[in-house]
């Protein structure tokens, strides 16, 4: 199976341990991993904040660059982006049906938006496998980011990979279903709100004893680990590919 890697521009630009763990976990999995150089930003930080239009070239970028027919599928280490291809392409393709700009735009990501998946969709369900062999000793919780939870609908499958890594011991965390705050540009627009749910977010987590918070979005651990880091927790934010890609052999400090 040949898929391509959808990194997401946060990744790359922050994150790019976690793009590397992505490749590492699918290549020991037998899946062959291909990087499309071209890719660029989905456009939800255009379309979230109210710039549809300006979205459109980059829904379209998307699809030439992922939609070409030797991916099998297209897996990304981000529910928020993920749920944008998946959710809202569809969506802005109707939108501009509906505003008699034709089906263009609904044509050009028709072949891209069924091949997405997050990380853990792509594991569970088209790989149809929960132990990826992974082991990293530590006391982890799980906070599901509001994309992956209500969005995509990812329910127990990032547990049911947590549940298997060799060593871990993972907790429940308090109200794990309540936003961390982030919220994209809600963070901007409304900081002093969001900084109240991130801390709301880091004292529950604080409360499970874990040493690691993991989740399967980097910008949700941007602010929840920003906020950590300011209270002086001593946690760590993790994101799931890390993990999961974390071995006896090359251990994941």
């Amino acid at each position: 199976m040949r898929v391509a890697l959808f990194l997401t521009c946060v990744n790359d630009t922050l994150y790019p341990d976690t793009g590397r763990a992505v490749v590492k976990l699918l290549t020991r999995l037998g899946v062959e991993v291909d990087f499309p150089q071209a890719q660029t930003c989905c456009g939800q930080a255009h379309y979230n904040t109210g710039y549809r239009h300006q979205a459109e070239p980059l829904a379209r970028h998307f699809s030439d660059v992922f939609g070409s027919g030797a991916y099998d599928a297209i897996v990304t280490p981000s529910g928020s982006c993920g749920a944008m291809v998946r959710e809202l392409y569809p969506r802005m393709g109707e939108r501009a049906r509906a505003e008699g700009r034709g089906a263009g735009l609904a044509t050009a990501v028709a072949p891209v938006v069924p091949k997405t998946y997050e990380l853990t969709e792509f594991l569970v369900d088209v790989l149809g496998v929960t132990d990826v062999g992974a082991y990293y000793p530590h006391r982890v919780t799980y906070h599901p980011t509001c994309h992956g939870l209500r969005s995509l609908g990812l329910g127990e499958r990032p547990t049911r990979l947590l549940a298997t890594v060799k060593g871990l011991e993972l907790v429940e965390l308090p109200g794990a279903a309540e936003c961390c705050g982030f919220g994209g540009t809600f963070a901007v627009k409304n900081p002093d709100v969001s900084a109240a749910m991130g801390a709301d977010k880091v004292r529950s987590a604080v409360s499970t004893g874990a040493d690691v918070l993991c989740a399967a979005d980097n910008s949700c651990l941007m602010h929840i680990g920003g906020t950590m880091s300011r209270l002086r927790v001593g946690m760590r934010p993790v994101h799931l590919a890390e993990i999961l890609a974390s071995t006896e052999e090359e251990p994941l400090a």
